[in-house]
């Protein structure tokens, strides 16, 4: 696997989990304090954008990790749980790491 399926995977892993906790505070003004509707509607209108561009970026990832279809669903649904794609990355890196193939190795070997 290539070192920038993981990167792909952890930046949209975090900008996802960073939009979702926006959008938590945004719906507290709105709900709680009656403001900030407009926000609110563009604020999850984005997140909900990339969260499909999360899902797709981690269904490449682990079909290519060749996850069990339980560890695939729990990652792809942590981004939508406020603070869990922060764990769940840091989890997915630790596991994914050692299959990372570096392409200067292999040009050596050639």
């Amino acid at each position: 696997m290539k070192r920038s399926v993981l990167t792909r995977y952890r930046v949209m892993a975090y900008v996802t989990a960073v939009m979702l906790l926006i959008l938590c505070v945004c719906m507290i003004f709105k709900y709680g304090f009656d403001t900030g509707e407009g926000l609110t509607l563009v604020v999850s209108q984005t997140h909900g954008l990339l969260y499909i561009i999360y899902l797709i970026f981690a269904f490449d990832l682990g079909s290519k990790a060749k996850w069990p279809v339980g560890k695939l669903l729990w990652v792809l649904i942590s981004g939508t749980i406020p603070t869990a794609a922060f764990f769940v990355e840091r989890k997915v890196v630790r596991e994914v790491e050692p299959l990372i193939t570096d392409g200067s190795a292999q040009a050596v070997k050639a």
